[in-house]
């Protein structure tokens, strides 16, 4: 099923907003068309705004709330055509967040506002939280069934581990998860967003907060030029946007692609999601697994070696402590927090 969302009260005038924030690639037929559409969003931040922002971007990030996909089953390699109707919207297009981040890089040299928190400060920082004591956890041998979500007393010893890490987050933004990383005690830290305008932005935010060891680079995830591999590698929202584009469904098996190069055996990948519950992710990875070992099994038949059943990644906790509702007899989240370990 498709991510669980409250439904308003007045059917019409949601879908009337659905359909104002959902728009076709053929609605899209030039940059100029882009970039005024975009320029009629903005971005919304907790860390201070002007008022035209305010609504702009409340608009854009309802826009990826109330965007739907399809089934994780649908990501699957048996499936010879995706179904013809896609969900698509102007988050799936870089000429957006360009435009978007030239806006918030003005607001940033105008009036010092760090621009938007995706999903809010608050599931930010505790993504962040949570995924220092997952990270003490693998380190010192600990892992569990169950990562609990409060916050645990951590030993000096337990601290030091995480300088050792190397850490990726895919789609930066402004980067702020990083500074939040920063702070609990990670230094190896590392930053790309596809928009050389996110890039800017978040380098001059972490020169003024005091972050100058944090590096950025402008890189595509989906044609990623870095040849390192990290320990661990964060997406906030990057998922969920790739998936608006009117070719998301091939574009979101690209990036499970990437991400395998990109994470080191051993390695863990946390992504957090607005779109998808933690059973869709994991059914989505299982999917990907199983056409990773599929193909594996095709080459190895054909040089006549023994076939490989290995899982590239498996489950291995979520974030307990965001709140639920229930609707239409599932329980579910707005946002969903899942790490998966890389064999």
């Amino acid at each position: 099923m498709a991510g669980i969302r409250l439904q308003s009260d007045d059917s019409d005038v949601s879908q009337q907003q659905t359909r104002a924030v959902a728009v076709s690639a053929a609605d899209l037929v030039s940059d100029d068309d882009r970039s005024v559409a975009a320029d009629s969003w903005s971005i919304k931040s907790e860390y201070g705004s002007t008022l035209d922002d305010e609504q702009r971007h409340a608009d854009a990030a309802e826009a990826l709330s109330n965007a739907n996909f399809r089934a994780p089953s649908d990501y699957s390699s048996d499936k010879d055509e995706p179904d013809a109707e896609v969900v698509s919207s102007m988050l799936g297009f870089q000429s957006y967040w360009d435009s978007a981040y030239a806006d918030e890089l003005a607001n940033f040299h105008e009036h010092g506002h760090a621009g938007e928190v995706w999903f809010g400060a608050n599931v930010m920082e505790t993504v962040a939280s949570w995924t220092k004591n997952l990270c003490i956890d693998i380190s010192q041998g600990q892992i569990s069934n169950h990562v609990d979500d409060t916050e645990a007393e951590l030993t000096e010893q337990g601290n030091k581990h995480l300088s050792s890490w190397s850490v990726l987050d895919i789609g930066t933004g402004n980067g702020l998860l990083l500074q939040e990383l920063a702070k609990q005690g990670f230094s190896n830290l590392t930053g790309t967003d596809y928009s050389e305008g996110a890039v800017n932005l978040a380098q001059s935010l972490a020169a003024r907060d005091g972050f100058s060891n944090i590096k950025f680079l402008v890189d595509d995830v989906l044609e990623t030029k870095l040849e390192q591999q990290f320990q661990l590698v964060l997406d906030k929202g990057t998922l969920d946007a790739i998936g608006l584009h009117p070719d998301g469904l091939v574009k979101r098996m690209m990036y499970w692609d990437s991400v395998l190069r990109l994470v080191a055996p051993g390695g863990i990948l946390v992504i957090t999601s607005c779109n998808s519950t933690k059973d869709e992710l994991v059914q989505e990875v299982e999917s990907f697994n199983q056409r990773r070992v599929a193909m594996a099994q095709e080459h190895e038949i054909t040089n006549g070696q023994e076939s490989c059943r290995d899982h590239p990644f498996r489950y291995l906790s979520h974030v307990r402590s965001y709140p639920t509702f229930a609707f239409g007899g599932s329980v579910g989240s707005r946002v969903a927090t899942v790490a998966f370990l890389r064999s």
